[in-house]
């Protein structure tokens, strides 16, 4: 089964005590909820053989790397947020980087951005992604435009091991689906993140890419399997619903 997944990558982006905890110095309200989701999400991605990148946000204690409307945290006598060697820039508890893991710092929101990742991602023939962590229309939405424009051929967020500010803007932020990446939603009947619903996910990226992907022409231009509108882009674009209709889809494709 490795093998399979071979040319997919997990990154799992700022899951760090400052962003986490509930005095992190930049705490993310949604994000302690989607721990036990994300600590399940990276044991599935091992049993899977697939890579797991870490990618943590490390600066100097002084601020001198960090983004100009921040530098006002890192001012003298107090430790800014995730600072390099600080408790803050910790992993949060249950998350912990093993052998043939990698680990990727970054100072800005993206996890592309002035770090070797594409090229690490490159040497090591990954052309997917999958991703999770905090916070959505930040981190996690930079990483994605930037991998979209980088061309990866699938690049995948779960939803429920995502997490942002409030309810609302995590939602809000599933709009940059239409940049080219697919967002992955819990069925309806699904009460728990387990073992069975991560390989429906990833088994179903496969399928898509596979045998979706190659048919898009045949979809009308403009809307989703389920009739909602939507847009394509550079034909990696479709929305996921977890219904019988896709399902059934899926199922009639690879019978053909």
């Amino acid at each position: 089964m490795a093998d399979k997944w071979k040319q997919t990558a997990f990154l799992v982006i700022d899951m760090q005590n400052d962003f986490i905890l509930e005095d992190g110095l930049m705490r993310v309200d949604g994000g302690k909820a989607i721990v036990p989701n994300v600590i399940k999400a990276v044991e599935i991605a091992r049993q899977l053989g697939i890579l797991v990148v870490w990618v943590v946000r490390e600066h100097d204690s002084l601020g001198r790397d960090v983004e100009l409307f921040r530098r006002h945290l890192y001012s003298l006598g107090k430790v800014g947020p995730t600072c390099k060697g600080s408790k803050g820039a910790e992993l949060v508890d249950g998350l912990v980087i093993k052998e043939g893991d990698y680990k990727v710092v970054k100072t800005r929101f993206s996890a592309f951005f002035n770090t070797h990742l594409h090229s690490f991602l490159q040497t090591e023939g990954i052309k997917s992604l999958v991703i999770v962590g905090v916070q959505t229309p930040n981190c996690i939405r930079q990483t994605v435009f930037d991998a979209v424009a980088l061309d990866y051929q699938n690049v995948s967020v779960i939803f429920d091991a995502t997490a942002a500010a409030t309810p609302d803007v995590h939602v809000e932020s599933q709009r940059y689906r239409n940049g080219g990446s697919l967002m992955l939603d819990p069925p309806d009947d699904c009460t728990r993140f387990d073992l069975s619903y991560m390989v429906l996910i990833l088994q179903s990226i496969s399928c898509m890419r596979q045998l979706v992907f190659e048919r898009i022409n045949s979809i009308e231009v403009g809307r989703d399997l389920d009739g909602s509108s939507s847009c394509y882009v550079k034909g990696f674009y479709i929305t996921i619903q977890w219904r019988k209709l896709f399902v059934q889809c899926i199922i009639e494709l690879m019978l053909e």
